[in-house]
């Protein structure tokens, strides 16, 4: 850091107040910054070498900016050696298409297929001779009139339908009748039709099978041919389509030569049958054929021409027309596969500096403007793992051709750093990430213009973001609108049409829907780097939640002074621009120990005080414990460490002093009594945030304790308080500088000034007071106040917290 103030370009030293107790840390802070040195340069470095190494190494690059069915504005180009034109890719497209299409498809021969549909003939014929032969007996015994008729009826219905062959009501009449009058006749000379058809069922089967019966339809082969492979003798043939069947022209070709034999009657029989048994024979192997197609397009040639040195690419003026638009791509890819090592090298240094000079101006923007984040290690490591991944994911979809750029959310990142720090951390992220991607994406303007665009505009929106819901309703949409502008407006200026416009809101969609996962992410984030964004403290600031309705339930009075400190820290971060919600959250959550023993702090007794019953030292010992019992009750209930703080601090290392001086009247010899027995534990605070709670808290609490406050009374209070706590030290670790002291004085006497205003007395208001000041010089039982027992009469300059009963030190909160 040395080198950068010797080059000018340290930070700007200040040229007000200096910090309160900033010679004490000088020396401290030194040493802690030569270790955490250390740790920012590996993460840099870290951050450097992952991005550099994701980068793609691109080489091809574009002739010159032109656009096509615009004139060639540069000079007129010839072809510096000889190269050859590559082909478009809808050209490509169209022969991959035709060798799909006229690539034949292979199918192998099944030799089981023939045996397999011969055993199905027989297991149906099988199958019919039961029920064939209970018929006969039926009709037998019908025809003789016999009582065993009915049972036969009944068991010729059940073989029947135990048979399981598949035949309509017709087919099964014809075939029982014809075989039931042979068998009835018993002359012999006879003989069942089915045995026929079976007979040229099986001659048919033969000639089918021999000629092959694929297995896929017709409709479904584009070729005009296909291939048969038999895989036992290692053969292949080539076939014509039309002079093969698939199984519907099998079973028609079945059923044309059963019609010429048989009666149409009995056709119908042995073509029910036929379909039972019918398989294809010639089974579609999907793996050679791929294996086959695969091999013709990898033989596709790239190249459709040769484009020899000298001659002409493009004249200035002429149209950029698609075929010389061909030329100059195929000019820059040749350029590009004939690059040298060193072109590479020089090509990939270029592309290395920018995203190095680019994160070092965002590094450096850190060192001087934001010093919290440079400080702190896991600050400075979060941000750029955030960094790190947006710009890794960029990377990773350049490689796929199918996705466009846009479809990374690189608007994550900055609405991230926005939310947790500020909107110009997010600005400023905005820009490196940009710049990072769009070197990525072949240096891409339109790209840089409209993430930056986009980014900032998201970034925007959820800069003053009260509640999630607003984030999940604006924040997508505006990326969205913001994106499409651009991208539209430089559609416009290359007057390139709407088609390769309309191509990128797909994209952009995607882009914009996966912002919402910023809420998860969100989540993540905290728990991991133990950092408290405003949507946390939002939640924590509502008087609902468990935590407070008990504090509200168990110490009302500590609730309400908690309230009124929360009010004042609000208003005075505020005016120094501090973080307003932080320093409100941390003091509604301060007292919360108070919840443990209540009944031990005066804003929460009614009757009798405890601390009477109790030596000084044991009672500073229940006053500190309300300080580590508060954290422990927000370990419990998951508080942010942030807020944990607050509560450690609020008292930092400050005396107890009425129990202090209490002790010191009490003991017999003076100064003996240790005076660490009778500080807070500390620590003492180290934000600016935790500082103005410890000055809220004891202004708050003694100006309540105040008789007839006033304006200048009130004056003095804030006055003497605060220098005491300058003086003790307890703001020695706090970047609050004088001009802050001031403004946070001022801002708290306004705000009380408000609070203690008087009112007008009404009539009615004057005779009750009138009676109560009687009532109290009479030393009247009701008001609890003997006349004896006069009020302290109080200067400008006097405060009740430092003369008046211990009650009012016991309420002022040792302050």
């Amino acid at each position: 850091m040395k080198i950068l103030e010797y080059l000018g370009l340290g930070r700007k030293k200040s040229e007000g107040a200096p910090l309160i107790g900033e010679m004490k840390k000088k020396e401290q802070i030194e040493a802690k910054n030569k270790r955490k040195n250390i740790f920012r340069v590996c993460i840099v470095l870290g951050f450097l070498g992952i991005v550099l190494y994701s980068s793609p190494e691109v080489i091809y690059q574009p002739v010159a900016n032109y656009s096509l069915g615009e004139p060639w504005r540069a000079e007129d180009l010839t072809a510096p050696f000889t190269f050859s034109e590559l082909k478009t890719d809808e050209e490509i497209q169209n022969e991959r298409e035709a060798i799909r299409a006229g690539t034949p498809p292979i199918f192998h021969i099944d030799q089981s297929v023939p045996n397999r549909s011969q055993a199905a003939i027989d297991s149906i014929y099988r199958n019919l001779q039961p029920v064939i032969d209970t018929y006969v007996q039926w009709k037998r015994n019908q025809a003789a009139d016999s009582s065993a008729a009915r049972n036969d009826s009944i068991r010729f219905e059940q073989e029947k339908e135990f048979s399981n062959v598949s035949l309509d009501d017709r087919a099964w009449n014809i075939l029982l009748s014809n075989y039931a009058d042979v068998r009835l006749e018993n002359d012999g000379s006879g003989r069942p039709l089915l045995n026929n058809i079976r007979e040229e069922l099986d001659r048919l089967f033969t000639q089918v099978y021999n000629a092959g019966v694929i297995d896929t339809s017709k409709d479904q082969i584009e070729s005009s041919e296909l291939r048969v492979r038999n895989l036992q003798e290692r053969t292949e043939r080539t076939l014509l389509l039309d002079n093969t069947r698939d199984r519907f022209e099998a079973l028609q070709y079945i059923s044309t030569r059963l019609r010429n034999r048989f009666p149409a009657d009995l056709t119908r029989v042995g073509l029910q049958i036929a379909d039972q048994v019918l398989q294809p024979n010639w089974v579609y192997s999907e793996e050679a054929t791929e294996t086959v197609l695969s091999e013709k397009l990898a033989d596709i040639s790239r190249t459709k021409g040769v484009v020899t040195n000298g001659e002409v690419i493009i004249r200035r003026g002429d149209i950029v027309t698609p075929e010389r638009e061909n030329k100059l791509r195929s000019l820059a890819m040749a350029r590009a596969s004939t690059a040298t090592e060193f072109e590479r090298f020089i090509r990939q240094a270029g592309e290395a500096l920018v995203i190095i000079l680019i994160t070092i101006l965002f590094l450096y923007y850190l060192y001087l403007y934001r010093k919290l984040i440079f400080a702190e290690i896991s600050n400075f490591l979060m941000v750029f793992l955030i960094l790190a991944i947006l710009s890794v994911g960029s990377a990773v979809i350049y490689h796929i051709e199918s996705l466009n750029a846009l479809v990374v959310p690189i608007a994550i990142a900055p609405i991230l750093l926005t939310i947790i720090f500020d909107s110009r951390v997010g600005l400023m992220a905005t820009i490196t990430l940009a710049v990072i991607t769009a070197v990525m994406h072949d240096n891409n303007f339109e790209y840089l213009v409209a993430t930056i665009t986009a980014c900032s505009l998201g970034i925007f929106s959820v800069r003053d973001i009260k509640n999630r819901s607003q984030f999940f309703l604006s924040t997508p949409s505006i990326v969205f609108s913001s994106y499409m502008l651009v991208l539209g407006g430089f559609a416009l200026a290359r007057y390139s049409g709407w088609e390769s416009y309309l191509d990128t809101v797909f994209s952009v969609a995607i882009n914009s829907v996966f912002i919402l996962f910023t809420y998860p992410l969100i989540l993540i984030i905290e728990k991991s780097f133990k950092v408290t964004t405003d949507f946390t403290l939002l939640e924590l600031s509502d008087t609902n939640r468990p935590l407070l309705k008990d504090l509200m339930r168990k110490a009302p009075g500590s609730f309400h002074h908690s309230l009124q400190v929360a009010n004042l820290a609000e208003a005075a971060a505020s005016a120094i621009k501090a973080n307003a919600l932080l320093c409100r959250v941390g003091a509604m959550y301060h007292d919360i120990g108070k919840m443990v023993k209540p009944g031990y702090f005066i804003e929460n007794q009614n009757e009798g005080n405890d601390h009477d019953k109790l030596k000084a030292k044991m009672s500073a010992l229940v006053i500190k414990a309300h300080v580590s019992d508060g954290v422990k009750m927000a370990r419990k209930n998951n508080l942010p460490e942030v807020i944990i703080d607050f509560i450690r601090t609020h008292h930092g290392t400050s005396l107890i002093r009425y129990f202090f001086d209490k002790a010191q009247k009490n003991s017999e010899k003076e100064n003996i009594v240790p005076e660490e027995e009778f500080r807070y534990d500390g620590p003492i605070p180290f934000t600016k945030e935790q500082g103005i709670l410890l000055l809220a808290d004891g202004v708050e609490a003694a100006s309540r304790a105040m008789k007839n406050p006033t304006y200048n009374k009130l004056e003095s209070l804030i006055n003497r308080l605060v220098e005491d706590h300058i003086s003790e030290g307890q703001l020695d670790n706090c970047p609050l500088t004088f001009r802050h002291i001031q403004i946070i004085k001022e801002t708290f006497l306004s705000i009380l000034v408000g609070v203690y205003h008087s009112r007008v007395e009404y009539p009615e208001d004057e005779e009750q007071s009138a009676k109560k000041e009687s009532d109290r010089r009479k030393g009247n039982p009701s008001t609890g106040k003997a006349k004896e027992n006069p009020p302290i009469e109080e200067s400008d300059n006097d405060t009740v917290g430092n003369e008046t009963t211990y009650q009012e030190e016991q309420k002022s909160d040792d302050s």
